[in-house]
This record gives structure tokens, C-alpha cells and sequence, in this order.
């Protein structure tokens, strides 16, 4: 099959050279069939590679045209679940766009003053760190832990870090977007112009619309970052411990607070040698208390400095670490650059691409759990179903719901304290086949189901209506499913979280677009 996409479609070209939108012909095989968790495999007609908004319009309008064509955007890949793909659909290559010399990253300053980053939709947020420090010592102040995702990517779902209990996820850090709807509309949005689209879009899974640009307020970046893990062998005193310091007043807080649950033995991927920092310091087992339990817990806390003063961080750091309930003698502490810092887990992608994991299928599964029901998880899930580890960091640490927006379109527990909890499998040799963590994950949230526990799925992959429907709740469905009507009455966009089957053709999206095969 050959698919002709618009009049001017340059296959041989580079957007970036050319400024041509460019279409992959040939799907089979293609990197767009697949993503980061190798579970699902879909084959699309055709990936475009579009070299601006218009191009991404065009695309839309002209699969508005052929019956049954879905658009995907598709940013760096990280997708777990077949999310960004389009099953004989086209699927928009988000990061020839960042490429694209007609979309560079832009200074811009607010009435106010105040700096922001106007960033192309497929940047990775690790391009906007290093362009936002080097050029103007600045940089957002919500992050992801990796940081090799796109701008649209994270925004459409909500990024959340260590950072999020303080400066609220990235969703809560964007003053404006330029996003293409599903009629194949480019509008710019923002809590001021067109604002249901602005939340809408924010969290929206990608059904709304492709997020083309985003402005990021920017802030004077740290040079330094004191970073501490403590460890815990009760999970009341970690889980006390960690709410405490995410309540704590600005003045008086952490700028970054995570943490993690790990093996009690000496196994190399799951157990003791995962928390030490920074590499080579040692962790003495003798120190816990009698009767630990098969896991323990590390919490992660970090410090911003702008000024490198190492006395008054070793006094400030140890006032506020002092009323925790850690294990005295288990705490590790390193000083590192604030871009080092943020760049943390290169390390951890880097040794997985070295011992083949990373190439391997990933079946994670990352959850919303309210406080009300954390213990009560830690004793189902964490102290039960995974003692052994999962050969992959287990992140167990809360953050605030009033750091996040109610208009956009995520969905959260009730209560104002909930957790991440992030089951970051990796699929090693020798480990249990694929299709056994898969059933694992299942069971997992048959117990949240079966405990009455108070839960959302972060990055959800539900199957039918009625799953979705409780995903949202009642009031969320319905809002969700209004804004659907609103913004992509044809269920074009995001195909590949199956929440909408895609409607008839429209008669309306213009001359010259059609999509023709041969």
C-alpha cells in the first residue's frame, strides 16, 4: 500500500532541512509499531514527520477525510501500553517537530517580566533543562524523574516528580499552549483564552489535541543540590515522616521529596545495594533493628542551593532531617550539580542499555493511592505480593491535591495527601516470563478493587466504557466526554488508548487534503 499525504509530501527530505512535512511509507517494522513497553505491537499506515502546527493540522484534516484514519502523536516512545500508536493510522513523529528550524526554543517575558520558555511540543524536557541553564541560568521548577519524555508527552498526562508535593506537577507549570484540535484547528489556549481547551488538553491523554508548543514559567536555577536518602524499616514512620515534610512550609521544606521501598537482603537489584549514594559508599545491614521486615524503605529528600555554602547546607539539612524516625547511621548524603541531579537516572538507562534490559518489554504499572489506604496497600501489595522485588525500583512517595488544577483532565483520589506508587519493572534474563508480571500488575489491582482502596491508574490503559467511566467517576466521564465532543467530534486523535471508537468522515476539512492509496 502507498499512502499519499498531501499535495507537498517530500519522503526524501529533513524537516529541519527542507521544512517539508515527511511521510515513513513503509510501516512495517517502523519504530512507531512499537513502544518503551514492548507489550503491544500495532502497525500504522503511515508516520509523518511534520515540520510545524500546520503540518500536524493537515495531517488531522486530512484524516478527517478517510474513513476510519485515526492520528496518533507520538513523542520519544515511553508509552507503556501502545498508548501512542495508531493501528493503520498515522502517527505523528512529535520530535521531528522539536527538530524543525521553524520551531527553536524561545525566551519570552510575561507583562510582568516574569521569563518563560516557549518549547516545541516534541522537545524532550532534558533539551529545554539544558538550553533553559546554559543560555539563561534558568529553568521550570517541576520536573520528571526521566527526563528523556517530550514536553507534549508529559503534559498530556501530568509529570510528576519528587518536585510536585511543592511546586505541583508540570501540568500546574505551563502558562500557555499551542495545541492543533481534532477538527485539525490550531488554537492557542491558556487560563485565560479558551481555557476549557487549556485544561482540557492538560491531562487529556491526548484526546483533545496535539499539543504543538508549550510556555514554561522559568526560575532562577540552583547550582547545587544537597541530596539525601535516609532509610526506614516501618512503614508508619516512613509514611508519617514523609507526609510531614510535604506539609511542611515553604520556608521550612525540602524543594524535593520522593522516596522507595526495597528487599531486605543483599540482592543487587532490589535489595541494599540500590540505596547508597553517592556510588561506593556501603550499607550496614547490622544497623537495623531486630525483626525488619522483608522490605524497607529509603526516603529521598533534596535541597536546592544557589549560593555554594556548605556550612549553612550541613546546619540546614540537619535541623530538618532531625525529627525524622529513620535508622540512625543508615543515611547517605552526596553534594552534586543541579543538572546532575536532574539527569540522575541517565545513569540507571544507561547500564540497562549495557545489559540488554532496556530493550526488554516493560510492564510497569504506576498508581494513584490515597493516604487513607497507603498502609493498607503496603501490607497487600508491597509486604505480600512483591517481598521479592520486581526487579525494577518500587517509588512509594505522596503528594499534595491541592498543588493540582481541578479543571484539568487528570484524575485523582479523594483526600489531599495520596502517593505515587510506581512499579518500574525490568524484564531481566532468567526473570519470570513477560505474561506472568503482566497477570501480577492484574492482580494487583484486583486487591486495590477487592480492599475498597481509594485509587487512580497513572498513565491508564482501561479497556471499555464502563472501566473508563469508573476511572474518571461520574462527574469527570461526563465532562471528559463533552470535551471530546467539543474538541475531536470525530475521535481522530490518541486511538491508542481505546476510549472512543473513531466516528463517520467529515465533509468539512477542506480542499486538496485528502488522503489517497494506491
Amino acid at each position: 500500500m502507498m499512502l499519499a499525504y498531501m499535495d507537498r509530501a517530500a519522503a526524501a527530505a529533513e524537516p529541519e532541512d527542507a521544512g517539508e512535512p515527511v511521510v515513513a511509507e513503509d510501516a512495517a517494522g517502523c519504530a512507531a509499531a512499537r513502544d518503551f513497553g514492548g507489550l503491544v505491537s500495532v502497525r500504522p499506515a503511515a508516520v509523518v514527520r511534520p515540520a510545524s502546527a500546520d503540518d500536524v493540522a493537515k495531517a488531522i484534516r486530512a484524516a478527517a477525510l478517510t474513513a476510519h484514519l485515526t492520528v496518533a502523536a507520538r513523542g520519544n516512545g515511553h508509552s507503556v501500553g501502545g498508548q501512542a500508536m495508531a493501528e493503520g493510522g498515522l502517527v505523528l513523529d512529535m520530535r521531528a517537530l522539536a527538530l524543525s528550524r521553524r520551531a527553536p526554543m524561545q525566551l519570552v517575558r510575561a507583562p510582568g517580566g516574569a521569563a518563560l520558555a516557549d518549547v516545541p511540543g516534541g522537545a524532550l524536557w532534558e533539551e529545554v533543562l539544558h538550553w533553559a541553564v546554559k543560555n539563561h541560568g534558568l529553568a521550570p521548577a517541576s520536573w520528571t524523574d526521566y527526563l528523556r519524555l517530550t514536553v507534549g508527552g508529559t503534559l498530556s498526562n501530568g509529570g510528576v516528580s519528587g518536585q510536585s508535593f511543592r511546586y505541583g506537577p508540570q501540568v500546574s507549570n505551563v502558562a500557555e499552549l499551542e495545541v492543533v484540535t481534532g477538527d485539525g484547528e490550531c488554537r492557542v489556549c491558556s487560563p485565560s483564552s479558551h481555557p476549557d481547551l487549556f485544561f482540557a488538553v492538560l491531562g487529556g491523554l491526548g484526546q483533545f489535541g496535539v499539543i504543538t508548543r508549550a510556555r514554561i514559567p522559568l526560575h532562577p536555577a540552583p547550582q547545587t543540590v544537597r541530596w539525601t536518602r535516609v532509610v526506614y524499616a516501618s512503614f508508619a514512620d516512613y509514611a508519617a515522616d514523609a507526609e510531614w515534610l510535604v506539609t511542611r512550609p515553604p520556608e521550612a521544606a525540602f524543594d524535593y521529596v520522593e522516596g522507595f521501598a526495597f528487599v531486605n537482603s543483599d540482592d543487587p537489584v532490589n535489595g541494599w545495594p540500590t540505596v547508597p549514594i553517592p556510588g561506593g559508599a556501603r550499607f550496614d545491614a547490622s544497623l537495623l533493628p531486630a525483626g525488619a521486615g522483608p522490605v524497607l524503605y529509603c526516603l529521598e529528600v533534596a535541597l536546592h542551593q544557589h549560593q555554594h555554602r556548605p556550612d549553612d547546607v550541613d546546619q540546614v539539612v540537619g535541623g530538618m532531617m532531625q525529627p525524622l524516625r529513620y535508622v540512625r547511621g543508615l543515611e547517605f548524603a552526596a553534594d552534586v550539580g543541579y543538572v546532575e541531579f536532574l539527569s540522575r537516572v541517565n545513569r540507571v538507562e544507561e547500564e540497562a542499555r549495557r545489559n540488554g534490559s532496556w530493550a526488554a518489554p516493560h510492564p510497569w504499572l504506576n498508581l494513584f493511592v490515597s493516604a487513607r489506604d497507603i498502609a493498607a496497600f503496603d501490607r497487600a501489595v508491597l509486604n505480600a505480593m512483591l517481598a521479592d522485588g520486581i526487579d525494577g525500583p518500587m517509588l512509594v512517595y505522596p503528594m499534595l491535591k491541592s498543588k493540582w488544577d481541578p479543571n484539568t483532565s487528570v484524575a485523582l483520589p479523594e483526600g489531599e495527601i495520596f502517593y505515587l506508587v510506581a512499579l518500574l519493572r525490568f524484564c531481566r534474563p532468567g526473570g519470570p516470563p513477560v505474561e506472568e508480571l503482566v497477570a501480577q500488575n492484574g492482580a494487583i489491582l484486583d486487591a486495590c478493587r477487592c480492599n475498597g482502596f481509594d485509587f487512580k491508574t497513572y498513565f491508564p490503559c482501561h479497556r471499555g466504557e464502563a472501566e473508563w467511566a469508573r476511572h474518571f467517576g461520574a462527574a469527570g466521564w461526563k465532562r471528559f466526554v463533552e470535551r471530546k465532543a467539543r474538541y475531536d467530534p470525530l475521535a481522530i486523535l490518541a486511538p491508542g488508548q481505546r476510549i472512543f471508537p473513531r466516528a463517520g468522515t467529515s465533509p468539512a476539512a477542506g480542499p486538496g487534503m485528502a488522503l489517497r492509496e494506491s
